[in-house]
């Protein structure tokens, strides 16, 4: 573990961050995720990522579904940038796909980008027809049985509002 800061050539390849003049992509693109490497990958560390405004269009009547996603991950190698996580969820606004397959997709997008010990995505999205749908999602890395193990006990004990915040929670 190092007590120094970043280096400029650890971070050259980040092109959202620091740029001017940010481009919001409406159209679903998992090329704008990025990320940077882990100074600590012998650590256990959770990150979490709490998107309170994501959303995306039902595939069948257009209409607009909203919700939160929460991402909790446990990094190996490789860390997401927050910033182009935010432009990745923002390219969801115009994709019409089912509440489910979009937790999945971002699970797997952020799977195949980072390959981490251990991802999950829970999404929490707001009532339509009076039915609220709370998919969640998770990967880890099959070497590792303390990650399987991990994954089990989560699987197993999910339920909503589990591994995100309690719903009346304020930000």
């Amino acid at each position: 573990m190092s007590n120094e800061g970043r280096k400029p050539g650890e971070l050259q390849t980040l092109s959202h961050l620091g740029s001017q003049g940010t481009k919001y992509t409406t159209d679903y693109d998992p090329k704008l995720l990025e990320f940077f490497p882990n100074k600590n990958p012998g650590k256990l560390q959770w990150v979490s990522f709490v998107c309170t405004e994501f959303t995306s269009l039902c595939p069948l009547t257009c209409q607009p579904d909203f919700a939160r996603i929460f991402i909790n991950y446990i990094a190996a190698d490789k860390m997401v940038e927050s910033k182009a996580l935010k432009l990745y969820l923002f390219s969801f606004r115009n994709h019409g796909d089912f509440h489910e397959d979009c937790v999945q997709k971002i699970c797997n997008d952020l799977t195949a980008l980072l390959q981490p010990k251990y991802l999950e995505v829970v999404g929490e999205f707001t009532p339509r027809g009076g039915i609220a749908i709370f998919p969640f999602a998770s990967s880890y890395d099959e070497h590792s049985a303390e990650m399987r193990d991990l994954y089990m006990e989560r699987l197993k004990s999910y339920a909503p509002g589990k591994y995100s915040m309690t719903l009346g929670k304020p930000y």
